[in-house]
């Protein structure tokens, strides 16, 4: 019972950490060590991804549905060339992340074993990394670019960004919301690129850890599962809170959140 009640908390600190430009694996990384509650591998992880991506597919299913849609219709009016452009330009940012995760996946998977002091360091500098990245965001005014405006060298860095979030204590969110700024997206539209981008990313992840998961035992399939859904419930409740805060230029409390707890974290390991 203990067990599922530190899969649930984990899950809970997963969907919030997802969106919130906090670092969700340096969360997780963090979690997993000071609850002492460790499973094999990065399948647990990538199972309450699977939880966020529900969570983000069912709150922009309209934005899915009308990209995919465009490149399924010969209309061609300006609205549906739009949604085309910007699916392309998604793409075209998934494949540099996808590109620079195969060319340095072993170094940033060795990263991810939570029981080495060394590592949760790492994770505390990346966290505080992070938090400079959210005081930046906040301070950036050159949003003029809706999405399908961007073009490939553009949505190309921002892809380069979540590349560099592959890094547990860098926020994915908080990178790609920072280099999407940085290029000149709308704030109001940041976020939402921000996050039609982790699908393809998640997605990715939940099919190059099936066969693991097809072996899971069935006694930590409960703990998976569990993880999972509640990742779900609070990555669902948490995106509109993000896009609020983007907009009201409140990032830096973000900030503030990483920095303590990247502080107490390296001094909690070192005592």
């Amino acid at each position: 019972m203990l067990d599922i009640i530190k899969a649930v908390i984990l899950g809970i600190i997963q969907g919030l950490t997802e969106f919130l430009p906090i670092s969700s694996s340096g969360h997780l990384m963090l979690g997993q060590r000071f609850l002492n509650f460790q499973m094999p591998g990065i399948s647990f992880e990538v199972m309450l991804h699977l939880g966020t991506l529900f969570a983000v597919v069912i709150y922009f299913r309209k934005d899915i549905l009308n990209i995919i849609g465009s490149f399924f219709t010969i209309n061609r009016e300006e609205k549906f060339a739009h949604r085309r452009k910007t699916g392309m330009l998604l793409l075209v940012a998934t494949i540099v992340t996808g590109i620079l995760y195969f060319a340095f996946q072993n170094k940033i998977e060795h990263i991810f074993d939570s029981t080495s002091n060394t590592n949760i360091y790492i994770v505390c500098i990346f966290l505080s990394v992070t938090g400079f990245m959210n005081i930046i965001s906040d301070k950036i005014s050159i949003n003029r670019s809706s999405s399908y405006e961007l073009g490939f060298f553009k949505s190309m860095i921002i892809g380069l960004g979540q590349a560099f979030a592959l890094n547990p204590g860098i926020s994915r969110s908080g990178a790609t919301i920072t280099f999407g700024l940085l290029v000149g997206l709308r704030r109001e539209e940041v976020a939402k690129f921000s996050f039609l981008l982790s699908i393809p990313a998640i997605l990715g992840a939940v099919v190059k850890e099936l066969p693991s998961l097809a072996q899971l035992p069935k006694s930590d399939l409960v703990y998976y599962l569990a993880g999972s859904f509640s990742a779900f419930v609070s990555g669902y409740l948490v995106i509109s809170f993000l896009i609020r805060m983007l907009q009201q230029k409140k990032m830096k409390y973000f900030a503030y959140w990483c920095w303590a707890v990247a502080i107490i974290s390296a001094v909690l390991i070192t005592i």
